[in-house]
């Protein structure tokens, strides 16, 4: 289990690959300068209920892992996770979407061709 730190002051675990896309999402907005909420169920050993943080350029976040490798990322789930907090709720929660995981592709290798000279205009 990871832990999602806000603030220094609001710690929540969940789990690696999760936290991952988290992440990823929260970071595109951050550096895109754009503003939202952040809300989960917190669990039922904390209280229960629900914590709700105002995600803004100006606070410290702490994504901290677990484990050492990076998880492969769903798209699918990333772009569920990006539509949610583009509402009006802001980012929530939502299940990994089933059998849409493609891993992806391995990289085809850079080709450099050259580039044509410069032939100035003929008179």
């Amino acid at each position: 289990m990871g832990k999602f730190v806000y603030d220094s002051s609001v710690k929540v675990e969940f789990e690696d690959r999760l936290l991952a896309h988290l992440q990823a999402v929260i970071m595109v907005k951050v550096r895109r300068g754009e503003t939202f909420t952040f809300t989960w169920k917190d669990d039922i050993s904390t209280g229960g209920g629900r914590t709700c943080v105002y995600i803004h350029s100006g606070v410290s976040l702490v994504f901290k892992f677990h484990g050492g490798r990076m998880p492969q990322l769903n798209p699918a789930w990333l772009h569920a996770l990006t539509f949610n907090a583009n509402s009006s709720r802001g980012l929530y929660i939502v299940a990994e979407p089933e059998g849409t995981f493609r891993p992806p592709e391995p990289a085809k290798e850079m080709v450099f061709m050259e580039v044509p000279r410069y032939a100035p205009p003929g008179p």
